[in-house]
Formats: C-alpha cells, sequence, structure tokens
C-alpha cells in the first residue's frame, strides 16, 4: 500500500509537470490558438478511442448524461482556447499567474452550485488575489490583454471543474472525458465550417507542429488524464490539488529556463504571482484542517 502511494505520487508530480509543459508547447507551436485546440482535442479524441478499444471499454450511457458531457466539452474547449489565446499575445509567465487564480474563482462558484454560504476567509484570500492582480496589472502594461485572456480561462477552468464534480458521480472519468472531448470537437469545428476556417493553409501543418501536436494531445491530454483518474485511487484530493497548484510553478519556471529573455519579468510581477500560489495553497491548507476536525478525512 505504501509503495503504490510513493508511486502514485511520483506519478502525480510527473503529470503536473507534463501540464505545466502544455504552456511551453502552446508557445513552440506556430499555429494560431484555434488551430491549435481544434488538432489537441481531435488527437485526444483518436487517443483515447484507441486505448478504450484496446481495454475492451465500454463508452455507452444515457442520451441525456452525453449531452451533458458535450456541453460540458464545449467549456474546456473555450478554456483551451483562452488558454493559448492568451499565451499567443502575451507570454507563458502571465497566462500561468492568471491562470492560478482558478482556485478562487472556483471558491466563488461553488457557493452557488452547491448552495452552501460564502466562506469568510475564502472572501480575503480572494483580496489578496485581486490586490496581486492589481500589483501585476501596474506593471505589466503591454499584456493586459493576455492577463484578461488568461482570467476568462482561470475562469471557465474553475466552472468546468465544478461541473466535472457533478458528472464523475454518475460515470466513470475516463467515459466522460471522451465525450467531452468529442462536444469540444463538435463546437469548434462548426465554427470553423462556417466562418470558412478549414482552409488549405489550415491543414498546411509542418512536420515539427506535427510533433508537438502528438506530444500535446496524446501524452497532455489523454495520457495524462487517465493517469490523474488512476491515482485519486491512492492519493487523498488534498494531497492531489496541493501538488497540482505546483503546475504554474514548473510551467514558468520552465518557461524562464528555454525562452530567457522574452519570459524574464519584473519583480513585482513575480511577487503578485507568488502571492497568489501563497494565497491558493493557504486555501488549501485551511480547508484540509477544517475537515480533518470535523472528521472528513
Amino acid at each position: 500500500m505504501l509503495a503504490d502511494n510513493i508511486k502514485s505520487y511520483l506519478y502525480l508530480h510527473l503529470i503536473v509537470f507534463i501540464w505545466g509543459f502544455t504552456a511551453i508547447l502552446g508557445h513552440l507551436i506556430s499555429l494560431e490558438a484555434l488551430s491549435l485546440v481544434w488538432y489537441r482535442i481531435v488527437i485526444a479524441v483518436i487517443s483515447l478511442g484507441i486505448i478504450f478499444l484496446f481495454k475492451k471499454q465500454t463508452i455507452k450511457d444515457t442520451k441525456q448524461n452525453i449531452l451533458r458531457f458535450l456541453a460540458a466539452g464545449v467549456i474546456i474547449a473555450l478554456h483551451w482556447l483562452t488558454f493559448f489565446w492568451a499565451i499567443k499575445v502575451s507570454n507563458i509567465s502571465v497566462t500561468l499567474a492568471c491562470l492560478s487564480i482558478g482556485a478562487f474563482f472556483t471558491s466563488i462558484l461553488e457557493p452557488v452550485f452547491y448552495k452552501r454560504k460564502i466562506v469568510l476567509y475564502e472572501v480575503f484570500f480572494g483580496f489578496i488575489v485581486v490586490c496581486a492582480l492589481i500589483l501585476i496589472f501596474s506593471v505589466e502594461h503591454q499584456y493586459v490583454t493576455g492577463i484578461i485572456l488568461g482570467l476568462i480561462a482561470a475562469f471557465l477552468s474553475a466552472l468546468f471543474s465544478i461541473i466535472n464534480g457533478k458528472l464523475v458521480q454518475y460515470t466513470p472519468a475516463p467515459v466522460i472525458t471522451f465525450y467531452e472531448m468529442v462536444g469540444g470537437v463538435i463546437i469548434l469545428s462548426l465554427f470553423l465550417l462556417f466562418s470558412g476556417g478549414f482552409t488549405i493553409q489550415f491543414f498546411a501543418i509542418s512536420a515539427v507542429d506535427w510533433f508537438w501536436l502528438f506530444i500535446l494531445g496524446f501524452f497532455c491530454t489523454a495520457l495524462a488524464f487517465l493517469g490523474s483518474v488512476y491515482i485519486m485511487k491512492h492519493l487523498t484530493p488534498y494531497t492531489v490539488m496541493l501538488t497540482v497548484n505546483l503546475e504554474p510553478v514548473y510551467g514558468i519556471l520552465l518557461a524562464v529556463l528555454l525562452f530567457k529573455d522574452s519570459e524574464k519579468m519584473n519583480f513585482e510581477f513575480y511577487l503578485g504571482a507568488l502571492l497568489i500560489l501563497s494565497t491558493v495553497i493557504l486555501n488549501g491548507v485551511v480547508k484540509h484542517r477544517k475537515k480533518r476536525k470535523l472528521g472528513k478525512l
């Protein structure tokens, strides 16, 4: 049992590192955000379909549930679109700093979806996050569009996680993910079809971009998600949540290491990013202690 936990913890860090690398791939792939996301989801759908076929796993469910999964897929597609768009118009560091605010959007949305009272310490942490954002805005004027897109991506990520939290109670997570990816492909394909986006140039992908797209769609999406489902069997949600919060840290460190000058920011940016990350972790610690006192862990 202990060996399983250690293996799962190491696996979790690998998955979080891979997710952090997603932002790097968004910078490396020369495609615009819409094309990038469409190819990512298509590769993920094909990969999951092959994995399910190989494992002989059924993806059957009720029509009502499938429609819900497809609708949730629209949200994740929009999240990825705004996420990669933010990277294209700003940089990786700015986008990941904004994305880490998703935990606080979750704390705002949860009372609405689960009909519970707003928690005072979450409001306090939210105030600190707002102050950190003001600090980042005050020194990084050239990245305002990227910051706004990053915040939208963070909000959509929080909304998606809450909706998924409800959906996963009735259906295995891999099946939900498959239909969500299909939903994402459908909505983006319809938009591209009616906007005339499916041009010759759209399908003219370089060999280098194909390589990075495969890494993004197969390893960073399909395999990483299936792996995250596996580790939940051996680790507590608290451990998973705290470790996942390291994603922006891994991503920013990788970006500075790989792209150097284009990712170097002012001191105030790193101070603001540190404040955001610290409040996210503190929020998790406080929640964990409260649950322990209530005997829920």
